[in-house]
């Protein structure tokens, strides 16, 4: 653009075009501090620049970390040549332009750069003012670009760090709210614990904390205790293979495993299993605070179970010596001393009961069905493992057949026999007791049916069989009465006793007979006519049918003696 007027310009005409280029640079400068980045503001000079001048733009150049740095240029010397002018415009060398110069761009902040003009001869005085406002207005919007962009990178410096102060705040507020929660299940357990309330209170206590159905179970899956809704009526056993899977899972972890609707905590304060405390938990709802309750209750009923277990272990071993005692044989002053820590009342009469089940593990087993019956029928009594078996002292005589069928429901098998001793007035009686409890337990126990419950004193006859000093006497008798059959069972490995002995114990019915023996009706007959021919007895004969029919018993009672039971 050429803006050197010759002389026949009409001075009003001059004017007009130099207004004319006023505008369009104000015009220019409003554009320049819109809100334009640096690169948007150079992009603007470039082409605003021969709209007021015949000059061109070159090159630009911005600076930045304390240096100039390039953006655009032809050559890498004009470079070094705007980097000597060190803050100053100047003189410049471009190739092919007669004229080139660089323009600092700089406004009360600081040089923000250059630009670089070129032109095919130097520019006019008026063109000059015109480039330098340019220049001017472009380093003024370049200052305004940069405090923009700085308060645009502070705010976002500050957004962000509100954003992660309240973040911070946020996780501060939900930890303290955990401690909170924690200190609080630490102090409503720990003042469970401390009242003694047992594990019903801790239960409760946790099913409070977590709105959830707590049950304890013990190490076999019986369900102990049973807080909150939903306690089924008749919670089947569990698997015992799955059982032992669940807890050999969680024997390798130390927190709650997750057991179908249950979220199960062992119970272990050693090495033994002592029960399971499980919150019931279908819909999966437990979080942190209600995993942290279940484990902080598990070690509070942990070490309440292990109170419980050797507090039982010395009373069973103390009950296990007193009745020992009792049965041979003490003081009287120590028997009650001794009872009466125990909570028994020795005072008064007792009948000593023997207890023993066939198909039951162990008679551990048998000792708590007695001592669950015996609670369950609010009997006084004690109870303990003795000689093989167990012994009942029973300060009430019950219904023993009641107390027989109830063990019998709690052991699962009818396959029990239980012998009662006759009523001893004092624990001096005791040991009577305890004998006539053994034999009338032998004597059911070696019967054709041992299922059941003997009293001494409805023995009748056997109460005069098996004694000591009488053994030497009945087997004399039975051997007068039965020594032929002995000796033929023996030699032809028969068994026409037992014949004899079922014939005599069904009335002298060939139906029942038959049917106990599993023999045919002839098959009977025949044997039974052995009989007559190797006695030489007439079983038709009252007498005879008697003898031997107390022979035969008191057969049962020598080989009950002679095995030791």
């Amino acid at each position: 653009m050429d803006v050197t007027w010759p002389d026949s310009v009409d001075p009003t005409t001059r004017t007009r075009e130099h207004l004319s280029n006023l505008y369009s640079l104000f015009v220019v400068s409003m554009m320049m501090f819109d809100g334009r980045t640096e690169d948007d503001i150079l992009e603007l000079a470039r082409t605003s620049v021969p709209s007021v001048s015949s000059c061109r733009v070159v090159a630009a150049y911005l600076a930045g970390d304390a240096r100039l740095v390039r953006l655009d240029g032809p050559t890498p010397r004009l470079a070094v040549e705007v980097d000597l002018l060190d803050g100053s415009d100047g003189e410049v060398t471009v190739d092919g332009a007669p004229w080139a110069r660089a323009f600092v761009l700089r406004d009360f902040t600081g040089p923000h750069g250059y630009l670089v003009l070129r032109a095919d001869a130097e520019p006019s005085a008026n063109e000059m003012f015109l480039v330098k406002v340019l220049v001017q207005q472009m380093a003024a919007a370049m200052g305004n670009a940069s405090l923009h962009k700085a308060e645009r990178e502070h705010s976002a410096q500050l957004r962000s760090l509100n954003s992660e102060r309240e973040a911070v705040n946020q996780e501060l507020a939900a930890t303290v709210a955990d401690l909170r929660r924690q200190r609080d299940i630490h102090e409503v357990l720990t003042g469970t614990a401390a009242s003694g309330a047992g594990e019903t209170g801790i239960a409760t206590s946790l099913h409070q904390l977590t709105h959830l159905p707590v049950t304890v179970e013990d190490q076999f899956g019986n369900v102990r205790t049973w807080i909150g809704p939903g306690r089924p009526d008749a919670r089947p056993k569990p698997n015992p293979r799955r059982r032992e899977q669940m807890l050999s899972r969680a024997a390798r972890t130390t927190g709650p495993v997750r057991d179908r609707d249950r979220l199960a905590m062992v119970v272990r304060p050693r090495h033994d299993v002592l029960g399971v405390l499980a919150l019931i938990d279908p819909d999966r709802a437990a979080g942190r605070n209600e995993v942290l309750a279940l484990e902080q209750a598990a070690t509070i009923l942990a070490v309440e179970l292990a109170h419980q277990h050797s507090l039982a272990e010395v009373e069973l071993r103390l009950r296990r010596d007193l009745l020992d005692d009792l049965v041979s044989g003490t003081d009287m002053e120590s028997a009650f001393a001794r009872s009466a820590a125990l909570g028994h009342d020795l005072h008064g009469p007792h009948h000593v009961a023997v207890v023993q089940w066939r198909q039951v593990a162990s008679n551990d087993a048998v000792l708590r069905a007695v001592w669950h019956v015996a609670a369950g029928m609010e009997m006084q009594a004690l109870a303990a493992r003795h000689a093989g078996a167990v012994v009942l002292l029973m300060a009430d005589l019950p219904s023993m057949q009641s107390f027989y069928e109830a063990v019998s429901a709690e052991l699962g098998t009818p396959t029990g026999t239980i012998g009662v001793g006759a009523r001893s007035l004092t624990p001096a009686d005791l040991p009577r007791s305890f004998h006539e409890a053994q034999r009338a337990f032998g004597i059911r126990h070696s019967s054709q049916s041992p299922d059941g419950v003997t009293l001494f004193h409805q023995l009748g006859l056997y109460r005069l069989l098996g004694t000591d000093d009488s053994d030497g006497e009945i087997m004399r008798f039975v051997r007068e009465w039965l020594g032929p059959l002995l000796d033929y069972d023996d030699r032809h490995h028969a068994d026409l006793v037992r014949t004899l002995s079922e014939y005599l114990e069904r009335g002298g019915s060939y139906d029942d007979t038959a049917r106990s023996l599993l023999i045919h009706r002839s098959t009977l007959r025949y044997r039974l006519k052995r009989i007559r021919a190797i006695t030489g007895r007439d079983l038709g004969e009252v007498d005879t049918r008697l003898n031997l029919h107390v022979a035969t018993r008191a057969l049962s009672v020598l080989d009950y003696h002679s095995r030791g039971l």
